[in-house]
């Protein structure tokens, strides 16, 4: 399992492996609302939460749809279904991995860009502190998807269309838990735990539901 996540986190990390490519379009999303916007920063400080949690759901789309078809195109799947190791085991070691390579760098650049949005130093702790609570979530979830589309050409798309609706209620528990940081006399916690439960949910249910698309996608 080790080496199953170090494999899978170096080919995050390689140059096109996703990585960078999240980030930069993290940033591009980040940086191009207050030119939309406009130069009122009372209001860029305001749905500044929501959009740094929609271009971090942005951004991991982005690269989900890479997390199987590489190893179904070089016939690394097909082993690891018949490996006779429990596949929701390295479907949620790969989902980790994919999350550390792609999620990860998201949660690290949030202070910076936050800058941009004209964020306080506690709405700008309470968005990197949701954001590394609930993008595990949007991997997994995303997982789901990966797996329903990976024996699909180009169905990045499709992809999309499933995982969004199903990663709503985490962008509103993100997004509301930012938000009560900063606005009394809202609480932070009530959202922030549906949040760390909807990412233990899908630490199990992805997993699961992943590994079962992937039996049927193969037969």
């Amino acid at each position: 399992m080790g080496a199953l996540f170090v494999r899978e986190l170096r080919l995050a990390l390689r140059v096109g492996g996703g990585a960078l490519i999240g980030v930069l379009f993290f940033l591009a999303v980040i940086t191009v609302i207050p030119f939309g916007v406009g130069p009122d920063l009372n209001l860029l400080a305001l749905i500044g939460p929501a959009v740094l949690w929609i271009g971090a759901l942005l951004a991991t789309l982005l690269g989900l749809d890479r997390l199987f078809q590489a190893d179904r195109d070089d016939g690394s799947l097909d082993l690891m279904l018949m490996a006779g190791r429990p596949l929701e085991l390295l479907v949620l070691v790969k989902c980790l991995a994919h999350w550390a390579g792609t999620g990860l760098p998201l949660v690290l650049s949030a202070p910076v860009l936050s800058i941009f949005l004209n964020l306080e130093p506690l709405a700008i702790g309470a968005v990197t502190l949701t954001l590394l609570v609930g993008t595990p979530a949007l991997t997994l979830i995303g997982a789901v998807g990966a797996a329903l589309t990976v024996s699909l050409r180009r169905g990045g798309l499709l992809l999309a269309v499933l995982v969004v609706p199903f990663s709503i209620p985490v962008l509103i528990f993100g997004v509301s838990a930012s938000g009560a940081a900063v606005t009394e006399p809202t609480p932070f916690m009530t959202p922030f735990l549906f949040l760390c439960a909807l990412t233990l949910i899908s630490g199990v249910v992805g997993p699961v539901a992943s590994a079962m698309a992937l039996r049927f996608s193969s037969d």
